[in-house]
């Protein structure tokens, strides 16, 4: 099969010191342990799985420990870290941004500096912090911000605002809800219409979204008057139209979630020109990356499509890679 040139919008950095951090403080990201990650790691992976750029993030927690001072110095030092590796090799690798939320002063601060120093490609948030979702007007001054750079926004899963379930890893389902919360915040908030020129990317095909999405277009009906709800929804194609339009602002990676039982509910729900690869590695090791990989080549998609997937969806986002 000829190589597919992907472009990998889910690749976690995990700088050593960083890593040493987390170990440190005894945070377990999703319920796993911290991952050992380089540079050389991250090549090998892509170039057995077809990946000829990946757009590093940082995960999980991220660099909010309880301190914006603390938060500020750790997502410089990743930050700048990522660059390094971008500068270093620009055709392979690129990054999202790790700001300081819930310290909003720094998360703007950071962004600018990232975007306008460093280069970032984007910007990565968590879906939730300290558990405030992106639709929280706590969060308008730096959305605003966003949408005046037009920024790319990777929306990465973290842990839920409750307590874990005793022996259930919060990668398994936690991390879904998490992702859905948030992006509902942003429909229900408004936050999705204001904000109109950031591009929204969801981490593992949306969490439960496109599982949900009749739900959430209930929902919305269900916020209108009580006469214009009957009318909707007697108009079954209308309401689908109106609501579902807004389920397709946001764009989608297939990380992890590129199955016989998540991928066709995807793209049932978003347009298939709003999706994108992603591995997950290295919190996803290579064996799960590969099988995720399998899985997808295997999965009878229209080549359009699937090209799209591969890559051609995310060079919409990031023009500077159609060179590479």
């Amino acid at each position: 099969m000829d190589n597919p040139r992907r472009i990998d919008l889910h690749h976690h950095i995990v700088p050593r010191d960083y890593a040493r951090l987390l170990r440190d403080k005894g945070v377990r990201p999703g319920g796993i342990d911290v991952p050992e990650w380089s540079t050389e790691r991250s090549r090998h992976l892509m170039k057995h799985n077809g990946i000829e750029t990946a757009v590093l993030s940082v995960s999980t927690p991220g660099v909010w420990f309880g301190g914006a001072g603390e938060a500020r110095r750790w997502g410089r030092r990743v930050n700048e870290e990522a660059a390094q590796v971008r500068h270093d090799d620009p055709a392979h690798f690129g990054f999202f941004a790790t700001l300081t939320l819930p310290d909003v002063d720094g998360a703007i601060a950071e962004a600018a500096y990232a975007l306008d120093e460093l280069g970032a490609d984007g910007i990565v948030l968590l879906a939730n912090s300290e558990g405030l979702y992106l639709g929280d007007p706590a969060f308008d001054r730096l959305l605003a911000f966003l949408h005046e750079r037009r920024a790319v926004v990777f929306v990465h899963p973290g842990e839920l605002p409750a307590e874990p379930v005793p022996g259930v890893p919060a990668f398994t389902a936690d991390f879904l809800l998490d992702t859905t919360r948030t992006a509902l915040s942003l429909i229900l908030s408004g936050a999705l219409e204001r904000y109109p020129d950031i591009r929204f990317v969801l981490a593992h095909a949306g969490g439960f979204l496109p599982y949900i999405s009749y739900r959430v277009i209930l929902t919305l009906a269900n916020r209108e008057p009580k006469w214009k709800q009957a009318a909707l929804l007697l108009d079954r194609d209308r309401a689908v139209r109106r609501y579902g339009a807004l389920l397709q602002r946001f764009w989608f990676d297939v990380a992890l979630s590129s199955t016989p039982s998540a991928l066709p509910s995807l793209l049932r729900v978003a347009l298939d020109t709003q999706v994108v690869y992603g591995s997950d590695f290295p919190f996803a090791p290579a064996p799960a990356v590969g099988l995720m990989r399998s899985e997808f080549d295997g999965a009878g998609l229209a080549q359009p499509v699937k090209e799209g997937i591969d890559r051609l969806n995310a060079l919409a986002l990031f023009p500077r890679l159609a060179a590479a």
